[in-house]
């Protein structure tokens, strides 16, 4: 089958890669040159992916029968609703159902109209004047959200990141002044406990949940730093979380069929790959946001594991017909770390070569992932995002974290950052401690 695959980073790498395993033909469509997705594919251009015409012809140039699509910002363009028109089966939802990440708003309403829970106590504001009078008025703590998509780098909680009400104004006028992610902005009770991320795979009817993942959004070790895309993350072997309970999974999974449901009731059905971020919290899991595509880097913990034929499963979720699927998961822990430039979260150092020894690195029988780099005459360079990822896959997580680091230690750069605490004893124990101490 000829498969479009749109995006250019380590998620889009993991996609691609699982495809190629099932049997597809890759045309790519990304704006980077990712040097893994290049040499998968049968053919490959170099577009900007918000650039719905152009991504659509070049998949009718292809001939394609299917596309999958990665990142956020072209859905929200309606690139699935251009494809769709053209009669090429979409792994991603279109315009309106894509809301679910692009528009906060939209996903609080959906959550209150239909009663669905782990909503959290929200209110919606475009006037700085109103705001401040809530703010001010307002007792707990909250997390402060532009409406639309920021690039997983929007949001900022209280008593985290901003530690006064005068500072959390501050970063509200900055939202509407600079018009940040649609210039309107949503504030939130502060959900306190641990962040996990569950998806699924989506027809609009049915829902397949994957392994639980935790990740990492600090840039720097001990959780410390600016927010980022994600530094690395991990998952276990029987797809749970250390801290995580049998009810705490089957809690999140009904929260996320029932939003699949809603959005089929509200005229848009829900088509793709579905990310829940949840808080596990003393009671139960709250929802944090919706994501509506794969995780980055959480793509790169579940496919690695994936036993079914991937291309089957995107076929029955564009047939409709997921019910049907089996879509099975080996019983293993993942690690994944990722490589970044220096200053990422801040100020990236661009355009520096890293050195890649993709030899020794196969001999570590470890999973390499390229992600937002530029490959310029035999020479892979850093952009201002995520370079690379190592994914480690053994019976437990401290097997997948020593397997991570081995492959990792065949990475050179003069200019590279790395969080190695991922997935080691202390930081996780840190976290089934805090969980402990949540549920009282």
């Amino acid at each position: 089958m000829r498969v479009l695959a749109v995006g250019g980073g380590g998620r889009e790498h993991a996609i691609v890669r699982a495809l190629y395993d099932g049997g597809a033909e890759i045309y790519a469509a990304m704006k980077n040159r990712n040097p893994g997705i290049a040499r998968a594919s049968k053919e490959f251009e170099l577009i900007k992916e918000t650039d719905v015409r152009k991504v659509t012809d070049f998949a009718i140039r292809s001939g394609v029968e299917m596309a999958v699509i990665g990142p956020e910002a072209p859905l929200e363009m309606g690139l699935a609703d251009s494809l769709e028109a053209e009669g090429i089966g979409c792994v991603a939802p279109k315009k309106d159902a894509a809301r679910l990440e692009t528009s906060k708003s939209f996903m609080r309403n959906l959550m209150k109209n239909h009663s669905i829970p782990g909503n959290l106590d929200f209110e919606v504001f475009d006037s700085y004047k109103e705001t401040k009078e809530f703010v001010m008025g307002y007792e707990g703590e909250v997390a402060v959200k532009p409406v639309g998509l920021t690039g997983g780098k929007g949001v900022k909680i209280q008593g985290e990141h901003l530690l006064t009400k005068e500072a959390v104004l501050e970063y509200v006028k900055e939202i509407l002044d600079k018009s940040i992610g649609g210039g309107a902005v949503v504030l939130e009770e502060r959900a306190k406990g641990e962040e996990i991320t569950l998806q699924a795979f989506c027809d609009g009817k049915s829902v397949v949940a994957m392994p639980a993942v935790q990740d990492h959004k600090r840039a720097y070790e001990g959780d410390r730093g600016p927010n980022t895309g994600g530094m690395g993350s991990y998952s276990m072997a029987d797809h749970s979380l250390p801290f995580m309970t049998r009810e705490d999974y089957e809690g999140a999974m009904d929260i996320m069929a029932k939003t699949v449901t809603a959005m089929a009731d509200e005229g848009c059905p829900y088509v793709g790959f579905l990310y829940g971020q949840f808080m596990l919290t003393r009671k139960g899991p709250r929802v944090i946001e919706f994501n509506a595509r794969f995780g980055d880097p959480e793509a790169m913990n579940v496919l690695p594991i994936l036993t079914s034929n991937f291309v089957d499963i995107c076929g029955h979720i564009v047939d409709g017909t997921l019910s049907r699927s089996k879509a099975a998961f080996a019983k293993k822990a993942t690690v994944c770390k990722y490589v970044v430039p220096e200053g990422y979260g801040t100020k990236s150092m661009a355009g520096l070569p890293i050195t890649v020894d993709e030899k020794a690195i196969g001999k570590e029988d470890v999973w390499l992932y390229y992600a937002s780099v530029n490959e310029e005459k035999g020479h892979v360079l850093t952009t201002t995002s995520r370079s690379l990822a190592i994914v480690g896959v053994e019976d437990s997580i401290e097997d997948a974290e020593e397997a991570c680091e081995r492959g990792l230690s065949h990475i050179k750069g003069e200019a590279i950052a790395i969080r190695h605490d991922i997935g080691k004893p202390d930081l996780i124990q840190r976290r089934i401690d805090h969980m402990k101490e949540i549920r009282g």
